[in-house]
């Protein structure tokens, strides 16, 4: 693994910009790699800003407090892991990944006046029954240890042509989060009903540099087989965490499966149930009790 040290996160619009164009089966633009890249990009010392922090947490329901929420530093990461992704080597275009899963291990809190290094790599590239897999790995470190990790999963639809994104689009077939498919008439009475704002895709987006336009308005998401925006995987799984932040150890596992996509505006069904010392969580369509997300929470 060749690791690449970065003086400063990359700015995402450019590298959505180019992965947008990376897609398009234009003459010249080189052809692509077989492997998933040996590289791994570092930001050998990242330091929260306090405003960017506290309107996340707006966004995401989050209290606002020193403590980063478990979820914030994978927007931190997400340019670096963006720019593995949108290189032109890279096997598969941007634009049409599914991101099915996603597991995050705190192994202790990161504090607002912390800095701490960050390291994107990518790993496990693997056959799938829909196409192939692929894991892209986030780590927080302090002093050279590992005190965060984020394990993001994509799929590759084999002659996918999609507009991909996050939030189950596609209907996320990871299976993890909780094993929680079960019949709607058989899931416990919701803890909490949401109403999801249909701007949330766009206030998301300013806050994590996620503009894919499958999440940011209805026209745009429509040219990629959507009938309205869909919210943000990541933020689905913000906001079910934020539901139960004050319940959470100082150490955990927070993982999700993500199915179908949160059409935009929603209303949404939360429910938490304990589990082992630690939670299992379903977000679902309010009306039909379809899935839009299965997770756990399990102490470390």
């Amino acid at each position: 693994m060749i690791a690449k040290e970065q003086e400063s996160a990359p700015r995402p619009g450019s590298l959505l910009a180019k992965a947008a164009l990376g897609a398009l089966p234009l003459p010249g633009l080189g052809r692509r790699g077989k492997e998933l890249p040996d590289t791994e990009l570092v930001l050998p010392e990242v330091r929260v800003d306090a405003d960017h922090l506290a309107a996340y947490a707006r966004v995401c329901g989050f209290r606002i407090r020193d403590e980063l929420p478990v979820t914030y530093p994978h927007v931190l990461a997400f340019p670096l892991a963006l720019q593995l992704m949108a290189d032109g080597s890279f096997p598969f275009p941007m634009i049409g990944l599914v991101h099915v899963d996603n597991m995050i291990t705190q192994h202790r809190s990161l504090r607002l006046d912390e800095p701490f290094g960050l390291r994107v790599r990518t790993a496990d590239l693997r056959p799938h029954d829909k196409g192939r897999q692929f894991d892209v790995i986030h780590e927080a470190t302090v002093d050279g240890e590992v005190v965060w990790r984020d394990v993001s999963t994509y799929l590759r639809r084999s002659g996918s042509g999609s507009g991909g994104g996050s939030g189950g689009s596609g209907g996320g077939q990871g299976g993890r989060g909780g094993g929680q498919d079960r019949p709607a008439e058989e899931q416990p009475p919701p803890t909490a009903v949401w109403r999801i704002a249909d701007d949330v895709g766009r206030r998301y987006a300013a806050v994590s540099g996620d503009r894919n336009p499958i999440h940011l308005h209805a026209l745009t998401a429509r040219a990629f087989g959507f009938p309205r925006a869909i919210a943000h995987g990541m933020w689905t799984k913000a906001r079910c965490v934020a539901a139960l932040e004050s319940r959470l150890p100082a150490a955990y596992t927070v993982d999700v499966a993500f199915k179908l996509p949160v059409l935009l505006p929603a209303k949404s069904a939360f429910t938490a149930t304990p589990s082992d010392g630690g939670w299992r969580f379903t977000l679902r369509d309010a009306r039909s009790g379809k899935p839009h997300l299965n997770g756990a929470i399990n102490p470390t």
